[in-house]
């Protein structure tokens, strides 16, 4: 059950900004930081080790592929992946770019997820704020409530959607440890550039650095 939990804290960070509508963005940036240094950490811990024990020579390439990749979905999705959504202007339909790129993005997320089923709760934890932020972008920006809706839920059923085709379709088991280092590439780059936009200025900050050091200790027990 754990590759359910992306969806529900997508839906999660929905109704937060529907219903409590958070303004203090200092808390949404520290669990953002978080979020962040636990998911490098369990890349490095975990998803590291096992594709480079498969002995292919060829790992290294694929996660540049996935780190490149990542810069091209960011192109089109303004970095909202990792929080990153600027701009008032108001919208009359869904932002369809926006969409595809972060559906892609979330779906080769819930692929390695099959074989390390803690990573379903690193990829919920960055979700979570990035839910709450997208939401709130969207009802500032005046678009149908039942548009929103449609985008949420769409791209909370994305990761659970990666890992059961990972599961099922032998193709893609077939592939499975070059298709890991892809998502290893583009988990190193949203989870660097977490850790290094949570902070303003790029000034030292005790308590972006609390939880990134709390981030790293939690992934060490998984």
């Amino acid at each position: 059950m754990n590759y359910l939990l992306p969806l529900f804290s997508v839906l999660l960070g929905y109704s937060v900004a529907l219903f409590i509508k958070p303004e203090n963005k200092t808390n949404l940036k520290l669990l953002l930081a978080f979020s962040g240094s636990f998911l490098l950490s369990l890349t490095v811990m975990h998803l590291l080790p096992e594709v480079y024990s498969t002995h292919n020579h060829k790992i290294g390439i694929f996660i540049m592929i996935g780190i490149l990749f990542q810069i091209v979905l960011e192109f089109f999705s303004k970095g909202a992946e990792h929080g990153h959504v600027h701009g008032h202007a108001k919208m009359s339909q869904i932002p369809w770019l926006l969409f595809i790129s972060l559906c892609i993005h979330a779906f080769l997320e819930g692929f390695p997820v099959s074989h390390h089923h803690d990573l379903a709760v690193g990829i919920a934890i960055h979700h979570l704020p990035i839910a709450v932020i997208l939401t709130t972008f969207f009802i500032n920006a005046d678009l149908n409530k039942k548009a929103i809706f449609a985008f949420m839920l769409t791209f909370a059923l994305m990761t659970p959607l990666g890992t059961v085709a990972s599961q099922y379709l032998q193709f893609l088991n077939d592939y499975y440890t070059e298709i890991t280092a892809i998502v290893i590439g583009i988990l190193f780059h949203i989870s660097s550039t977490i850790i290094f936009e949570s902070s303003e200025g790029h000034k030292f900050n005790i308590a972006k650095v609390s939880m990134i050091v709390l981030g790293i200790i939690l992934a060490s027990f998984l």
